[in-house]
């Protein structure tokens, strides 16, 4: 009998403030759309960090003076080095011909540029590729070596754009998010107020304070599990529309987004947005209206 009562009065308090319950959950949607799109960046981002950091090579560039008795020492110690993978040596030849690939698209730049202009490098792959620093001091200073580069540190600018898009998108869902929190507070002060009478006669009767909240605090936490439901709607959109439509030719580069991803924000967030809804009504309940 209780439960039914809580729940008619929940669904009278949402109709009698219909206006401010569509703005509720509108907000909601918006803030948890965001959120879960900051969310999911995340954990894109770090699935693509592991995808590439296990495909960087160290390039060892070599002196064009470099002779073939310095390139077999190299070889050599590459070879008989435990930090290394896997080394393949890439002539000029080579390093030429994959120039020419990757930039065919710019004819000029690669009528400039001759095949002897371009380096010998031994391209090694890693055991573990965060131990760059000491390849480098063991082979930099190698007689016919020019320079080491790290691919890692040119994949590192990439994701340190990434990583600030990340946090701007968490700035916004977070002003989202407090907006929300203040319209929240806001819907059960009016819901309140308005059956203050109501609420008189309950504590004259005796009911618990827990009774009389319940209402009210699960308009709030409805309000919350439907924005979270159209928020992930709106992330299953995205992904179909924007990222397996209009941007699918970056999956070259970027990884896809998983459906486990994507589907996996539905109960992160209906259970952030049905918690901080449920604990904003009842310290507005506790602290503003103080039934």
């Amino acid at each position: 009998m209780r439960a039914k009562y809580v729940l008619a009065e929940m669904l009278v308090g949402l109709w009698r403030n219909v206006t401010m319950t569509i703005a509720m959950i509108i907000t909601m949607i918006v803030s948890l759309s965001m959120l879960g799109a900051s969310l999911l960046m995340y954990m894109q981002v770090d699935e693509m960090k592991s995808h590439y950091y296990e495909q960087v090579e160290v390039s060892i560039y070599l002196e064009k003076t470099a002779d073939q008795a310095q390139k077999d020492d190299i070889k050599a110690k590459l070879d008989s080095d435990p930090l290394v993978k896997d080394v393949f040596f890439e002539d000029k030849t080579t390093a030429y011909n994959n120039f020419r690939e990757q930039f065919r698209d710019a004819p000029d730049l690669v009528n400039a540029i001759g095949e002897d202009e371009l380096p010998e490098s031994y391209r090694v792959s890693l055991k573990d590729p965060s131990q760059f620093d000491q390849i480098n001091t063991t082979y930099a200073n190698l007689p016919g070596v020019d320079t080491v580069v790290d691919q890692q540190k040119l994949l590192q600018k990439i994701f340190d754009i990434l990583g600030s898009i990340q946090n701007l998108s968490l700035v916004v869902a977070g002003f989202m998010g407090l907006a929300a929190l203040l319209l929240v507070a806001n819907t059960i002060q009016v819901a309140a107020y308005s059956k203050r009478r109501e609420v008189a006669v309950m504590k004259l009767v005796g009911a618990s304070n827990w009774f009389i909240q319940a209402p009210f605090v699960l308009e709030a936490v409805f309000a919350a599990l439907l924005g979270s439901i159209l928020a992930w709607v709106m992330l299953v959109i995205g992904k179909i529309v924007l990222i397996d439509g209009k941007l699918a030719a970056l999956t070259d580069l970027l990884l896809p987004v998983s459906w486990g991803n994507i589907n996996v924000m539905l109960p992160i967030l209906a259970g952030i947005g049905s918690v901080v809804s449920a604990v904003t009504a009842w310290v507005t309940l506790r602290f503003y209206i103080r039934v």
